[in-house]
């Protein structure tokens, strides 16, 4: 402190501007202020501390009142009642407040005075986590066990609610004892009476009381009470000297005064809690404004006070995730402190320029008066809230609409967009988000005056408890409200008002708005002085600085605001003497001479900077812009750098010189020395190589010597041998040459002819060996015979080969013979040229019948095709016969019994679909008992969950799926046989019609359609003769409408199998091979039985009625004991079956890899082959086609005669095969099957089962099967039940089918938002349906299979139960994918339908008279068109397209969807008169036509979705329609059919004219059409029931594709099925 006495000009410190602000006072007689502002834990409090400690050191009192000791003691007090600790301060400010000290003429103390602001009374009654109340509660509980404590009933904090919700009662390093000392020791200093202490203390204990009082609920649910007996209530009341009984009953009740009544009426749980806590907050609220007072009256004395230095310790900016009320005052005062602070900066600048005397211009700088004009003028935020305050009925959310109207205009004020209960206004900082929530309350803070009127009836004893709230009424209060609110001590003066007119009193923002005015008053009338806090971290941690919270602290205090505003004008300056002294060194010596400093700084600038308009001359200072001081410390680094450079040049010029020197003489030493070693060492090389020269040409003389004395010798030699060597040869050839004329001759002859048979023979081997290739690749064990062929040719090149050698030495030997038989010779070549020619005429045969054969099969295809167009033109005419029947029917259905028979037809479909509905309805309602139990069923899982015993996944499963699904009864053993018998003749006649050709069947039924069609016409003709007979006519009605009714199914089923056979033509042109399939027939009944854990628990829940439900009467521990058991049998199968599986793992590694090296060995042998013969591979080609037919007809025989052997297997062995000895026998035939042979069945172990439902039902996403067979997941389960099918295993199926659809529950149930998922779940369970259905074996399913789909249908089980428990599973899903998509739709109805203007030039037309209404999207960014609508429809339509969802449920959904849009739509229009207008008439026939055309181009006019726009079609034609006589009344009635007669009159009542030429709707004409319309029966309903759901129906929908064509991608991870 005495570093900073009397120097206000060092580094900036606490000290440094208390010392300015004091002397200025001092010196210049007026008042001055220090405002301290900056986030919680920046060290306000501490500075304003450290402020006040420096005042009351530099003033002592003139006085022995030692006032300045009463200013230091003032803070532990308000620190004990106004602080707490916080997640960012252990000691935080709870409130603003602002302290004046008073000051003499000598500048001495004579007293203070205290405002607050802003007192946080929430913190009462809640903490967060972490955080702390008020630091006197903790400390009051410290002290409990001092004597004087006795009757407080105090015990630790952590007993109170009001003091452990953060559960964190106590600060490190911090002991609440001692600080509790001090806070009395304060209030023994400022004058309190040790009474007075008593009863502040009581009345702290009494809130800790109150906080656990316990509230007891009545048993109707909308009373509760208080008990008598409750301690803390009756301590409450002891404490604070009031009557119990009182208390209690005002604590759970309040009284509501009409104009002619009192009532007294109970409130509710809440009720009674809110009310407990605001008594709480309000009675610390007066206790603070009571020691708030009473502080003052200490630190006043009656010295006269001349001047005064207030320090104004405030919060600072805050914006937060939510922001309220308390945020919202917050901000509006540092609004007005930055608005003064901006004016005192510019204040200072224009002074000093005004004092120096230099021209400037006004600085611009962000002024925020828009700002505070939008938070407190007229009509402006806080005058809209207490309005809305006075109203009855007020919400925040029509405070926020009004605001929304008032202020949408405003550059400050914006609306949110995805939020209506929330507003943003732009701050001087920043932009922040409150949240309307909770403004009304916190702005009222009201309390129930029955309770204070209890407070002020407090007993003598304890008066001060009484006057808490007696002057309440008469004295200006502090104001307090909810977080972050305090009471606030205004001195202005308040008008009185009568006590029981609470609507007239001041509300929380008007009492904030005056003192805050009052303060803004006190500040601008002083000199203010800034103390910005800013915290270098939120850690709380030593020496460590953010960099980003530091920015963000100074740009929310205002801080780079006021550098901006400085940077505009001079912000730098210099006097004259330091600018002289700085840069002297850039001034030239001429200019140095001088003595007028002034003149030599002047022209220095004029000399180096240009621009006059960077710097101004004052009187003793020399201003500059930003950044000319920097230029001017560039131009002076450069002067110094260049100095700098000449001297380091020259003292390194001379350090080199000298070290230069010292080198060269040194190397001139080192050079005189090696320069006489390399002389002598050189010398003696020369001699050495001297000597090495000689032995070298002595050397090398000797060796050329002896070289050359060897050659002569060995030439001589060569020559002698050489010589003798010719002379022999000669002699060997005169002698041999006559018999070697004669046996070239027969050797040459020899091999022409062998040459001519082995290239014969190697043609004729190419033949054969193109002709086993093919073989080879059509039929079985060919591929042995080409081998065994291809070794015979290799044995006989071998025998040729040595007869070739044998027959070469022969020839040696009979040279003689073969000389006399040569003319023999010659007559067998003549016979082997005739042989060559023979065979060259067998190939030109072959080729002629090779061409004949293409000639054939071309015949063949041409001859399909014209059979397959004579087909298609045989069906268009039946089709235009069809029509035209379909056109004399409907002529003759005029006639009045055939109009009552469509009308019945119709009440009967009515009832149909009545009854449709209410089965759904059952449906749905079992759906939600079903996730009821699962819920129930959780619980009792947690709640009985014994450590050490957890249920699996497996378990659990079986539990909720077996208890869903009754049992079938099984089957009489005596049918067996008769049933073997059926099934023998119904195999033997499927194995017939595969044999036939698809072309006769499709002739045979062309003929049958026209013999159909002959019977229609003779039905037409005698109709036509017998009209008179009423009965004739019915028959012949009902006869007609049959006979074209299955006359149209058949047309539908032809025109399918033509395009069916036209498939199967193209197909059998590509395929190579057929695939022949083993079917066995097994007819066996089965009984659909429980597994026995599942039997034992459902016996433990048979005595009760919902098995949702458990009561307390024991059904609990049965089911425990139930859970128990079944743990145990899963826990022992779980250990059994992973045994089994570690086993078959193995054996099935041994088995993949015998099969790789199988695979591997068949490879090569087939690349080998036809490397073999290139040469073959047109012919080839040319022959495979040509065998091609015939191939196919011996694979049908082949195929008949094993279907027989296996048929007639399959009948000798059910009967006498039961149980486990059927099935053993079962996997022995599926053992024999060929595995090359696929069978369309999949086998999946039961270890398996739950990684094949989780990878294809649990985590499949749509997207992972999008590129393969929509569907794909049904045929694969089907696919896996068929073959537990075929091996005769109940269990198997039974847990597939339930584990499957218990698995499409919970993915259902998981994604119950997603559109895509629930549509894809829901095509897949009704291809799974349909699976069932068309391979059940059932005949009326079967009629459109192929002979191959009849193979892959059920041997074994009825699966008929199951598909009608699929079918509630789909029911299920269709509700859900409405659901969703009734959500996704629903909120762009109104806006695109109603208010979207498509049609251009329809804007400017709106009702005459009415107000301008705000749509149902105040926002124009969420407002919706149609072509979103459309949008949305099309991505529906597409999702459920491209997923294979039957295009009849897709119908029937878009129905759905079309019926909500036009039921939404004309209940909002039967609801708003301002759009039951013309021109909404107009627009709204526009928009519904684009939706009729959508349904157009996307053919689902069929679906009866149009149908159901038919109301606000007429809605909208009513609209235009005239209305004024009784034939517009007439009109009216016959085209509005559809609407009821309280929907026609609502809309005519609430039509509006668009212009002045137009007239209202008369009451009469309202009359008429209600005459007109009494005749019909419409039901009294005004507004249609948009959430009602059509019946839905999943009709029979076969699929084309055969099981063992069916691709299953490896990205499923399937790889664990077997293919069978």
């Amino acid at each position: 402190m005495n570093r900073y006495q009397n120097t206000g000009d060092m580094d900036p410190h606490i000290f440094a501007v208390a010392e300015e602000a004091y002397k200025q006072m001092a010196r210049d007689e007026k008042n001055q202020s220090i405002i301290v502002s900056g986030e919680s834990g920046a060290g306000k409090t501490v500075s304003a501390k450290h402020a006040m400690h420096f005042f009351a050191t530099v003033g002592g009192s003139a006085s022995e009142t030692n006032i300045e000791a009463k200013v230091l003691a003032s803070n532990p007090i308000m620190e004990a009642i106004g602080n707490a600790k916080t997640t960012r301060n252990d000691n935080s400010s709870r409130f603003g407040k602002y302290i004046q000290i008073g000051f003499d003429k000598r500048s001495r103390i004579t007293g203070a005075n205290m405002r607050t602001y802003l007192l946080e009374k929430s913190r009462v009654v809640f903490q967060a986590e972490a955080e702390r109340n008020y630091h006197i509660f903790y400390q009051l509980c410290a002290s409990a066990s001092l004597p004087d404590f006795k009757d407080l009933g105090l015990t630790c904090a952590e007993d109170f609610f009001y003091t452990s919700q953060g559960d964190n009662t106590s600060i490190d390093g911090v002991d609440d004892a001692d600080d509790f000392e001090k806070t009395r020791h304060a209030f023994t200093l400022l004058g309190v009476k040790e009474s007075h202490q008593t009863t502040i203390f009581r009345i702290i204990a009494a809130i800790l009381h109150l906080g656990n009082v316990e509230i007891q609920v009545e048993e109707d649910g909308d009373a509760c009470s208080i008990s008598s007996e409750d301690e803390h209530l009756n301590k409450f009341c002891s404490l604070l000297g009031v009557e119990c009984s009182q208390m209690q009953h005002w604590l759970c009740h309040y009284k509501l005064v009409t104009m002619a009544e009192t009532y007294v009426k109970s409130m509710s749980v809440q009720q009674v809690v809110n009310a407990r806590n605001a008594l709480a907050k309000h009675i610390y609220a007066q206790l603070f404004s009571w020691i708030v007072q009473h502080v003052n009256k200490a630190m006043h004395t009656t010295v006269k006070q001349h001047s005064f230095i207030g320090v104004l310790d405030i919060y600072g900016f805050e914006t937060f995730e939510v922001n309220s009320f308390e945020q919202f005052c917050i901000n509006y005062a540092n609004e007005k402190l930055q608005q003064q602070f901006n004016l005192h900066v510019f204040k200072l600048e224009q002074e000093e320029y005004m004092k120096e005397g230099i021209p400037w211009t006004l600085i611009d700088f962000c002024d925020n008066q828009p700002c505070i004009d939008l938070i407190e003028m007229k009509l402006g935020i806080l005058d809209l809230l207490d309005e809305e305050c006075k109203v009855p009925k007020g919400t925040d959310q029509n405070w926020a609409q009004k605001l929304y109207d008032q202020h949408a205009s405003s550059q400050h004020f914006q609306k949110p967009r995805m939020s209506n209960a929330s507003f943003i206004i732009l701050h001087f900082t920043d932009k922040v988000e409150y949240q309307s929530e909770g403004f009304l309350e916190k702005n009222r803070d009201t309390v129930y005056e029955e309770q204070i009127n209890i407070l002020k009836t407090s007993k003598v004893k304890y008066q001060m408890v009484a006057d808490l709230f007696q002057d309440e009424k008469d004295a200006a209060p502090t104001t307090s409200m909810g977080k972050g609110t305090s009471k606030i001590s205004v001195r202005s003066a308040r008008p009185v008002v009568k006590a029981a007119n609470k609507e007239h009193k001041k509300m929380v923002g008007h009492q904030f708005r005056n003192s805050l005015h009052l303060l803004m008053e006190t500040l601008n009338a002083t000199t203010p002085h800034y103390v910005r806090c800013i915290k270098p971290n939120d850690e709380k941690l030593p020496f460590k600085f953010d960099p980003k919270r530091v920015v963000q602290q100074l740009r929310a205090c205002g801080v780079l605001e006021t550098i901006r505003i400085s940077a505009a004008g001079f912000p730098s300056r210099w006097s004259y003497h330091d600018f002289f002294n700085r840069y002297c060194v850039l001034m030239k010596k001429r200019d140095l001479s001088k003595n007028d400093k002034k003149q030599i700084c002047q022209t220095l600038l004029e000399d180096l900077i240009t621009d006059p308009d960077k710097f101004q001359f004052g009187r003793t200072k020399i201003f500059f812009r930003a950044g000319q001081v920097a230029y001017l410390e560039k131009l002076r680094a450069v002067k110094f750098r260049a100095a700098t450079i000449t001297i380091q040049k020259t003292v390194r010029g001379w350090l080199q010189r000298v070290k230069y020197k010292r080198l060269r003489q040194a190397a001139i030493v080192i050079q005189c020395y090696t320069r006489g070693h390399l002389a002598r060492r050189l010398a003696e090389h020369l001699r050495r190589m001297r000597a090495a020269f000689i032995f070298q040409k002595q050397y090398r003389m000797l060796q050329i010597l002896r070289a050359f004395q060897r050659v002569p010798t060995a030439t001589i030699t060569m020559q002698a041998f050489a010589r003798g060597m010719f002379v022999r040869r000669i002699y060997h050839k005169k002698r041999v040459g006559r018999a070697f004329i004669f046996t070239s001759t027969g050797i040459f002859l020899q091999c022409y002819y062998r040459h001519m048979k082995a290239r014969q023979e190697l043609k004729a081997l190419k033949i054969e060996a193109c002709s086993a290739q093919h073989l080879k690749k059509l039929n079985i064990g060919m591929e042995n015979k080409v081998n065994k062929e291809y070794k015979l040719l290799n044995e006989q090149l071998s025998t040729l080969m040595s007869s070739y050698s044998s027959e070469v030495e022969k020839l040696k030997k009979e040279l003689a013979q073969y000389q006399q038989s040569q003319w023999g010779d010659s007559s067998q070549l003549v016979s082997l040229q005739e042989e060559v020619g023979h065979l060259q005429l067998k190939l030109e045969k072959a080729n002629s019948e090779r061409k004949v054969m293409e000639d054939s099969y071309i015949k063949e295809q041409d001859l399909l095709r014209r059979l397959i167009s004579d087909l298609e033109e045989e069906n268009a005419l039946l089709k235009q016969e069809k029509e035209e029947l379909d056109s004399s029917i409907l002529c003759q259905s005029e006639d009045e019994y055939a109009r009552n028979t469509v009308e019945e037809n119709i009440q009967m479909r009515k009832e149909l679909e009545e009854e449709r509905s209410r089965y759904q309805n059952l449906v749905k309602e079992y759906s939600a008992l079903e996730q009821r139990y699962d819920r129930l069923w959780d619980e009792i899982i947690i709640i009985q969950e014994e450590p050490g015993h957890r249920r699996n996944s497996s378990n659990q499963s079986s539990l909720e799926s077996d208890s869903n699904y009754p049992s079938v009864s099984t089957s009489e053993t005596a049918d067996a046989e008769d049933r073997t018998q059926q099934v023998q003749v119904q195999s033997m006649g499927h194995a017939q019609g595969e044999v036939e050709s698809p072309r006769q069947e499709l002739e045979s039924e062309n003929r049958k359609l026209k013999n159909e069609l002959d019977e229609l016409r003779k039905a037409i003709a005698d109709q036509a003769i017998q009209n008179d007979s009423s009965s004739d006519i019915e028959d012949n009605y009902n006869l007609l409408l049959n006979q074209l009714k299955s006359a149209n199914e058949e047309l539908e089923v032809r025109k399918e199998e033509v395009l069916i056979l036209r498939a199967q033509i193209m197909k059998t042109a590509q395929q190579k091979e057929m695939a022949t399939n083993l079917v066995t027939e097994r007819v066996m009944d089965f009984v659909f039985l429980f597994p026995l854990c599942c039997w034992e628990f459902t016996d433990c829940l048979s005595d009760a009625e919902d098995w949702g439900y458990l009561n307390e009467d024991g059904e609990l521990g049965l089911a425990y004991q139930g859970l128990k058991q079944v743990a145990r049998l899963l826990e022992m199968q779980l250990q059994d079956q992973r045994r089994e599986h570690e086993q078959e793992v193995e054996a099935l590694k041994n088995q993949v890899d015998v099969m790789k090296e199988e695979q591997e060995k068949q490879q090569q042998a087939f690349l080998q082959t036809l490397e073999r013969l290139p040469e073959a591979q047109v012919e080839f080609g040319l022959q495979q086609e040509i065998t091609r037919l015939t191939n196919e007809n011996l694979s049908l025989i082949a195929r008949y005669h094993l279907l027989c052997s296996f048929l007639f297997a399959a009948t000798q062995a059910i009967v006498p095969m039961r149980g486990r000895r059927w099935r053993e026998h079962n996997v022995q035939v599926a053992v024999q099957r060929k595995e090359k042979d696929f069978q369309g069945m999949l086998e999946c172990y039961n270890e398996d089962e739950p990684l094949l439902i989780q990878n294809l039902v649990t985590d499949l996403k749509p997207e992972a099967v999008s590129a393969t067979v929509p569907c794909l997941p049904a045929y694969i389960l089907y696919m896996c039940i068929r073959h537990a099918d075929y091996i005769s295993d109940e269990q198997k199926v039974h847990s597939l089918l339930t584990s499957t659809m218990n698995g499409i529950k919970k993915v259902l149930k998981k994604n119950n938002n997603d559109f895509q998922m629930t549509s894809f779940w829901l095509a897949n369970t009704c291809r799974l349906l349909h699976c069932l259905k068309q391979y059940s074996g059932d005949a009326g399913f079967m009629t459109q299979n192929t002979p191959k789909q009849n193979e892959h249908c059920l041997k074994n089980f009825d699966l008929s139960e199951y598909c009608q428990v699929l079918s509630h599973l789909s029911v299920q899903i269709y509700q859900q994918l409405i659901k969703i998509s009734e959500g996704i739709l629903q909120p762009m109805i109104v806006s695109a339908v109603l208010e979207n203007e498509s049609i251009q030039g329809l804007s400017g037309i709106k009702p005459m008279g009415y107000r301008n209404r705000s749509s149902s999207m105040p926002d124009g960014d969420s407002s919706y068109s149609l072509d979103e609508i459309i949008h949305q429809l099309n991505t529906f339509h597409s999702i459920m397209c491209d997923q294979g969802l039957d295009p009849e449920v897709v119908q029937q959904v878009f129905k759905q969807l079309f019926y909500m849009i036009n039921a939404v739509a004309l209940n909002n229009l039967l609801l708003r008169k301002d759009v039951c207008s013309w021109s909404t008439g107009m627009q709204l026939r526009f928009n519904i036509s684009q939706l009729e055309e959508w349904l157009h181009g996307k053919n689902l006019q069929q679906s009866g979705a149009a149908q159901t726009l038919d109301p606000l079609i007429q809605a909208a034609q009513l609209l235009q329609l005239k209305k004024k006589t009784s034939e517009d009344a007439e009109a009216i009635c016959s085209l509005c059919t559809s609407l009821t007669t309280q929907q026609i009159v609502k809309i005519l009542n609430l039509y509006t004219p668009v212009n002045e030429f137009e007239e209202r709707v008369t009451v009469a004409f309202i009359r008429d059409i209600q005459k007109h319309l009494q005749e019909r029966n419409d039901p009294p309903q005004l507004l249609l029931d948009f959430k009602h759901i059509f019946p839905v129906l999943f009709p029979f929908n076969p699929s084309s594709i055969t099981m063992d064509s069916i691709h299953i991608p490896a990205s499923l991870n399937l790889e664990f099925l077997k293919k069978v």
